[in-house]
C-alpha cells in the first residue's frame, strides 16, 4: 500500500511539473508572439516575463550555431530582420524545455523618403527581360533573363540595338550582372554558377560555382573591392572577385518598421547599394556596413502602367549616370533619368 502511495505521488508530483512547463512555456510563447510587431533594435534587452525568469536555473538563446545565455541583442547573435530562434530553458529541477521564436529586429533610424524628378526618358526594348542593368561611358551593359531568351548585351543610351552580345544556352536564366574592372560577371538563376567575360568583346573567360549558401542568383554588384549578391532573401553577400565561390561575410537588410526580402537587381554608388524588391515599385538605399535602409525610393508613378500591363513587368534595373540615377524594368520600353532632390 505504501509503495503505490508513493508511486501515486510521483505521479502526481510528474503531472503538476509538465503541467508547470507547458504553462512557462506558454506564458514565453504568448511574450515573444506579443513582440514579433513591435521588434527589437541592436542594444535591447529581452524582457522575458517573470514567471519565466522565476521558473528558470538558465535561459539559452540558440540562433543558427551560435548560442549565448546574454538576453541582450547583440550583433554577435543575430541579424538585422527576422532570426529564427529556440529557447533552451533550464528548469530549477534540471529539466530541459525548449520553445522556438522570431525575433524581429529593426533599425533604429528612419529611413528616408528620396524625392527625385524625372530629367529625361530613352527607349528600351521591351522585349528584354531586365535582370542586370549597369552604365560606364555611353554604354549601358544589360543582363537578359528567361529560358531561351538570355543573354548580356551593351547598346548606347539613347539605342537599343546592341553592339555586342553573348547568348547563353536554352537551359540558363541569366540574372544580374556588373563591371568589375576589364571584365563582366553574370549571374544564372536556378543553374548555380556564374559567368566571367572580357568586357571588351563578351568573350567567356571562366565560370563559377555559387557558395553553397546562395541558392539562387538574383542581383549582383562591385563596392570596388567585393562582389555583392543577392539570392530572393533578406541577404546580399559578400564575395571576393577572385574566388566568387567562398562568402567573406553577409548582411541582412531591414529599416525601421520593415523587414525586406526579395532584394533583386543591385547597384554600388558612393558608399550604398541601391536595391530593387521584386514585385514593389521601389529601390531601397542601404549601408552596406550594417544593412540598415537608410532612404527609400517610390517609384510607383513610373512602373504602374508597365505593371498595370503585366504584374511581371516589374522595376528591375538601377544604374548612375553621373549623379543622376537611370531606371529601367523587366520588358519595358523605357529608360528613365531622374534627378535626385
Amino acid at each position: 500500500m505504501k509503495n503505490k502511495i508513493i508511486v501515486g505521488f510521483a505521479a502526481l508530483l510528474m503531472i503538476v511539473s509538465c503541467n508547470s512547463d507547458e504553462k512557462v512555456l506558454n506564458t514565453l510563447a504568448d511574450y515573444n508572439n506579443s513582440m514579433e510587431a513591435t521588434g527589437y533594435h541592436f542594444g535591447d534587452k529581452l524582457q522575458l516575463p517573470k514567471d519565466v525568469l522565476d521558473y528558470a536555473e538558465s535561459i539559452t538563446v540558440s540562433f543558427g550555431d551560435k548560442e549565448t545565455t546574454d538576453l541582450t541583442i547583440d550583433p554577435k547573435y543575430f541579424t538585422l530582420g527576422d532570426n529564427a530562434v529556440t529557447f533552451k530553458i533550464k528548469t530549477k529541477s534540471g529539466k530541459i524545455i525548449e520553445s522556438d521564436a522570431t525575433i524581429n529586429i529593426y533599425s533604429k533610424k528612419d529611413e528616408q523618403n528620396i524625392n527625385y524628378e524625372i530629367v529625361a526618358e530613352y527607349p528600351h526594348d521591351p522585349a528584354n527581360f531586365v535582370q542586370g542593368f549597369q552604365m560606364e561611358g555611353d554604354l549601358i551593359y544589360e543582363s537578359d533573363g528567361q529560358n531561351g531568351a538570355s543573354r548580356l548585351i551593351a547598346y548606347k543610351l539613347g539605342e537599343t540595338t546592341p553592339v555586342k552580345e553573348v547568348k547563353q544556352e536554352d537551359t540558363v536564366f541569366s540574372e544580374g550582372s556588373t563591371i568589375v574592372g576589364d571584365k563582366v560577371y553574370q549571374l544564372t538563376w536556378q543553374n548555380k554558377i556564374g559567368f566571367v567575360y572580357n568586357k571588351s568583346d563578351f568573350k567567356q573567360l571562366s565560370q563559377f560555382a555559387y557558395p553553397d549558401v546562395i541558392g539562387e542568383g538574383w542581383g549582383i554588384t562591385y563596392d570596388n573591392k567585393n562582389l555583392i549578391v543577392s539570392d530572393g532573401s533578406k541577404n546580399l553577400y559578400f564575395l571576393n572577385p577572385q574566388n566568387p565561390s567562398k562568402v567573406t561575410k553577409y548582411i541582412s537588410v531591414a529599416g525601421s518598421k520593415n523587414i525586406y526580402d526579395q532584394l533583386n537587381e543591385l547597384e554600388y554608388y558612393q558608399g550604398y547599394v541601391y536595391a530593387n524588391v521584386w514585385h514593389q515599385p521601389i529601390i531601397l538605399k542601404i549601408d552596406p556596413k550594417n544593412g540598415e535602409v537608410v532612404g527609400k525610393f517610390d517609384f510607383t508613378n513610373i512602373t504602374k502602367p508597365f505593371t498595370d500591363a503585366d504584374t511581371e513587368n516589374t522595376l528591375n534595373g538601377i544604374a548612375f549616370k553621373g549623379n543622376n540615377m537611370l531606371v529601367t524594368g523587366k520588358k519595358w520600353s523605357k529608360i528613365y533619368e531622374v534627378a535626385i532632390k
